[in-house]
């Protein structure tokens, strides 16, 4: 069974290096980058990783386009790692054991997030489960699904165990920069479904999502930062069906 590690990249110069030292046990490393302003190319194809470069039009496609080039090389399976995670030789071990000897055609692997240098234990962000490996010709994305995308197959799906290691935010900067975008895509998808809202929904979403988080989802778990991380996501939550009702999508 042919493995191919592979990093979608877009000015990973940060991170592509030690990111693929994670994954040598692989057979092969793909990079598959965005056109990357700044050296990410360069060292990548130093630590020894093959380099397609596509235009980006979103992460469906993107992902795509690398199932497509695995399929070329003749790659059997396919794991995706982001260039802020880390693959550890335990997850290797279990990945090369569930290929060799199980019939499921993709698999869910737990993260664990850290977010500004917190490893998270609750929120939503444990075990944060994502479909990253990937039987090459059972795996396909659908290409309206511009982000928060997740593999379709042709077949059964399993858990993993071992988890991957993902530095996802390093300051509040970062973090509040994604949350507008993905706010701004979700308000968008609610938008176009005609979805109905009132004067009060904005608030009583907020409250909602407050409670699911830091209850629900065990935020209380991780103190301060949980507390922190779910009244932000409760905000966001707000902001968003304030779009809704404005019948508008706002960014920045």
């Amino acid at each position: 069974m042919k493995l191919l590690g592979v990093v979608l990249t877009l000015n990973e110069a940060r991170h592509i290096t030690a990111c693929l030292e994670s994954l040598r046990w692989t057979d092969g490393l793909l990079v598959v980058d965005s056109f990357s302003r700044d050296a990410t190319v360069e060292l990548a194809r130093a630590a020894g990783a093959e380099v397609e470069q596509h235009r980006f039009v979103n992460y469906s496609a993107q992902r795509n386009a690398a199932l497509e080039a695995a399929a070329r090389r003749g790659a059997d399976w396919l794991f995706f790692v982001d260039a802020d995670e880390r693959a550890t030789p335990a997850l290797a071990a279990e990945v090369r054991r569930v290929i060799a000897e199980r019939e499921e055609v993709g698999w869910w692997v737990p993260r664990h997030n850290y977010i500004f240098g917190h490893r998270m234990r609750g929120a939503g962000w444990w075990p944060d489960y994502q479909l990253r490996l990937l039987r090459v010709g059972k795996a396909h994305y659908d290409p309206q699904r511009a982000v928060h995308e997740v593999a379709e197959l042709e077949g059964e799906a399993g858990y993993l165990r071992e988890p991957l290691i993902h530095y996802n935010y390093e300051r509040p900067a970062q973090f509040i920069a994604k949350q507008r975008r993905y706010t701004a895509y979700d308000a968008g998808i609610l938008i176009e479904k005609g979805t109905p809202t009132h004067w009060y929904t904005p608030y009583t979403q907020a409250l909602r999502h407050f409670w699911w988080r830091f209850v629900t989802l065990e935020g209380w778990r991780d103190g301060g930062y949980g507390l922190l991380l779910s009244v932000w996501m409760a905000y966001y939550e707000a902001v968003k069906y304030r779009m809704v009702r404005r019948g508008r999508v706002e960014e920045g």
